[in-house]
């Protein structure tokens, strides 16, 4: 098992996400893989943290990623953040990503939460995926 496939994989769900037309029209573009400097858009999409273990057998070196995903509206209600967060988990359940190293092999909504930060007028929703990876190097 190698942490260097946690790379891979950031990189390709961020491809994935900032490819598609429709995620994108609904966040005005906004998706990020580090926080927004500056003005905040009012809806934006953030890569979150990430665990990985190890999840190899005596033939295959492997890797479960546990992946968050935050949805995060400055303004309004939770209509929008709900949306975008729908549409994030289509795109990505069982997704067939390339990765730069290893292969992918399940990529899987596993829960999402949604609530009010800051002083109460942000609204939230984080999305837990988990992947499997098989490390090809």
């Amino acid at each position: 098992m190698s942490y260097a496939t946690a790379t891979a994989l950031q990189e390709a769900v961020y491809a994935h996400l900032t490819a598609d037309a429709a995620l994108a029209a609904q966040v005005g573009g906004a998706i990020y893989d580090t926080p927004p400097q500056g003005a905040v858009p009012p809806l934006y999409v953030l890569l979150g943290e990430g665990e990985v273990r190890d999840a190899s057998d005596a033939q295959v070196s492997g890797s479960r990623h546990d992946l968050l995903i935050r949805v995060i509206g400055e303004a309004g209600g939770f209509h929008a953040v709900k949306a975008v967060a729908g549409s994030i988990t289509d795109l990505l359940q069982d997704a067939p990503l390339s990765l730069a190293r290893g292969a992918l092999i399940s990529l899987r909504f596993r829960r999402a939460r949604a609530f009010k930060s800051g002083s109460g007028q942000r609204r939230q929703v984080d999305l837990r995926f988990v992947a499997r990876i098989e490390d090809t190097v």
